[in-house]
């Protein structure tokens, strides 16, 4: 059996799973790495990106993955297609079970599993995701200068969300569903006194227009008339929350009231010794790549140095 144990297992292959992947790697730990539901993480549907370290030219979201991917390869990291279904972290070596019933058995865990931005589920929302349509404007609030966009939502998020797009776009409009905003007072009176942003209540999307390449605007529905509205736009931006990829864990880490992991201070290190979160299931302040592979090289170091401890 001792032979069948891996020394450490990473699951997800976003820009966090890809990098503590390669510092595995190099540290000869031969790491395995499960896929996930979405090899390479939301960057596979983000067009291009222009604010990651070393490209000035920018790299499209699925060649950057790419290039992840194959240096991890390079360094003998092995994948595994397919996503984790149950995780038991009781026993040790820590059990996994894959979605074809097989069971993978390890001595250390890194979960980089990120967070999925919520969307409305509109069929239209689809069509134009990366043509107009976004969930981060700090991702992409560059290509839209000068322009009109709406954001949807009504916490703390769209008002950061909305703040954020003033410094490009000409026009911000807030959208909510409610009649009023739930966001935190300075953050709703921040917004109010910008200029740029104007407001519109007790309305929810109905629907986002295009011609089919891009957006061109949306159309709004007043929840208590049933009125429909259009409105001319050049993006749409979601700032509705996010979900991260932590259930099968709950019960047995500590997770915190919006489903993330908490990570000791200064650690990417659980409730559970030996067991370490990286990237957006742990972070729901920036959200960024770039910040997503600073915490997986931390916790490749952090799993490195606590299989010395155990060996």
């Amino acid at each position: 059996m001792e032979g069948d144990v891996r020394d450490i297992v990473i699951i997800g292959t976003g820009p966090a799973g890809y990098t503590a992947a390669i510092y595995t790697g190099r540290a000869n730990l031969k790491p395995l790495v499960i896929d996930g539901y979405q090899p390479g993480g939301q960057l596979m549907i983000t067009s291009e990106i222009e604010n990651f370290p070393g490209f000035p030219e920018g790299i499209q979201g699925p060649e950057l993955m790419q290039r992840m991917r194959d240096q991890a390869t390079k360094f003998n990291a092995e994948f595994k297609f397919g996503s984790v279904t149950e995780a038991d972290l009781s026993r040790r070596p820590f059990s996994l079970t894959l979605e074809d019933g097989s069971e993978i058995l390890t001595r250390a865990l890194i979960i980089a599993t990120g967070a999925n931005a919520k969307w409305l589920g509109i069929e239209s929302e689809d069509r134009y995701r990366g043509r107009g349509v976004s969930a981060c404007a700090t991702c992409d609030g560059f290509f839209f200068r000068d322009s009109t966009v709406f954001v949807i939502g009504g916490g703390d998020t769209a008002m950061e969300e909305a703040l954020y797009l003033t410094k490009f776009a000409s026009r911000v409009v807030l959208v909510h569903r409610r009649e009023e905003f739930r966001a935190s007072k300075i953050m709703s009176l921040r917004a109010s006194k910008n200029p740029k942003i104007d407001t519109m209540l007790n309305v929810v999307v109905d629907e986002i227009l295009g011609d089919g390449q891009k957006v061109t605007g949306i159309r709004l529905k007043n929840v208590k008339t049933g009125e429909l509205e259009e409105h001319a736009c050049d993006g749409v931006f979601m700032a509705i929350g996010h979900a991260p990829n932590a259930k099968m864990f709950e019960g047995q880490l500590d997770i915190d009231d919006y489903g993330y992991i908490l990570t000791k201070k200064s650690s990417t290190e659980t409730s559970v010794q030996g067991v370490f979160a990286c990237g957006d299931v742990q972070d729901f302040i920036y959200r960024q790549a770039v910040t997503a592979v600073g915490t997986g090289c931390m916790a490749a170091v952090d799993a490195e140095r606590y299989l010395e401890t155990i060996r």
